[in-house]
């Protein structure tokens, strides 16, 4: 049988995370079939059908999937699970929101945040904030599974799929769409993106935040944050990184004033290089960092962003 992945998409694109969990869904050694359910949705649909690997894409195109609510997404997915072994969606806000509802209908155990396909029905997901990794086995029909999106790489965009429109599923009528307020900013959204700089509650104050502006703005970096940072209320709650906040795997990440509490290097630990600068020569992060330096952050990141030039 084959595999479902439920894309993650505005409408009008996919988002990365859709590439990670394709990538996992490849590992499962079946067929690939990607979901796309939205409204107008065609421009999404079309790059759907470029993902490597995918056999086909499905769309459902109806005004009750303009604002992907968990209810009708399910409705949907339920509408054609037993021909799947395994549906995936990424681990994502979107994600979690859809796929708990689907495997209580489906009357599964959901697999959360896995990091490796050992075999179509055995995985890898890390527990107690990434310090051990538990493997799991499921004898269910249909493994209904959440992948963390910085344990696969993302697959390529050479694919050429067919496209199948479906029957959309009625409106559930459970929830209704009201509004949406999006943080706008001329920086990469953090799960995205290939370079962070976080600031942690050594920055002092959201005022001092500003001195690491200058440096994301060099490296073209998201901004991110400790949860300490944000519970002080120096900076908003989507910037911060964490068990409880985004988890991220960038190209580099830059950790300034962060200790390195468990929680935020469960978030952050898998970055290809880390960089943490702390005055405190025995804080936890330097454990993860690749590089570190202990001195002042208010002198070391505007000589770092001097020597950027």
């Amino acid at each position: 049988m084959a595999s479902l992945v439920i894309a993650e998409h505005d409408n009008a694109s996919l988002k990365g995370s859709t590439l990670n969990t394709v990538a996992a869904a490849a590992k499962c050694g079946a067929d690939i079939h990607v979901l796309v359910a939205g409204h107008d949705c065609a421009a999404a649909a079309a790059a759907a059908a470029k993902i490597t690997g995918v056999s086909k894409v499905l769309v459902a195109d109806a005004a009750q999937f303009a604002h992907g609510l968990a209810e009708n997404i399910a409705a949907q997915v339920i509408q054609i699970a037993n021909n799947y072994s395994h549906i995936l969606a990424p681990a994502t806000a979107y994600g979690k929101n859809i796929l708990p509802r689907v495997a209580a209908k489906l009357d599964v155990g959901q697999i959360s945040e896995i990091t490796k396909v050992d075999s179509p029905d055995t995985f890898e997901r890390p527990i107690y904030a990434g310090n051990a990794i538990a493997t799991v086995q499921s004898t269910d029909a249909i493994k209904v599974i959440t992948v963390r999106t910085t344990g696969f790489d993302a697959v390529g965009l050479d694919g050429s799929a067919e496209v199948e429109a479906l029957v959309a599923s009625a409106d559930s009528g459970k929830s209704a769409f009201v509004s949406r307020e999006l943080a706008k900013s001329d920086r990469p959204e953090l799960t995205a993106a290939k370079i962070i700089v976080s600031g942690g509650r050594g920055m002092g104050s959201g005022e001092n935040f500003k001195i690491l502006e200058p440096l994301a703005d060099k490296l073209g970096a998201a901004m991110g944050a400790s949860r300490a940072a944000v519970d002080a209320g120096y900076v908003p709650n989507d910037w911060q990184v964490g068990q409880t906040g985004k988890i991220v795997a960038p190209t580099l990440y830059i950790a300034v004033g962060i200790s390195g509490a468990i929680q935020h290097l469960a978030g952050m630990k898998d970055s290809k290089t880390i960089v943490a600068i702390n005055k405190d020569p025995e804080a936890p992060i330097f454990s993860v960092a690749d590089y570190g330096l202990v001195g002042d952050l208010f002198e070391a990141v505007p000589a770092l962003v001097k020597e950027l030039g």
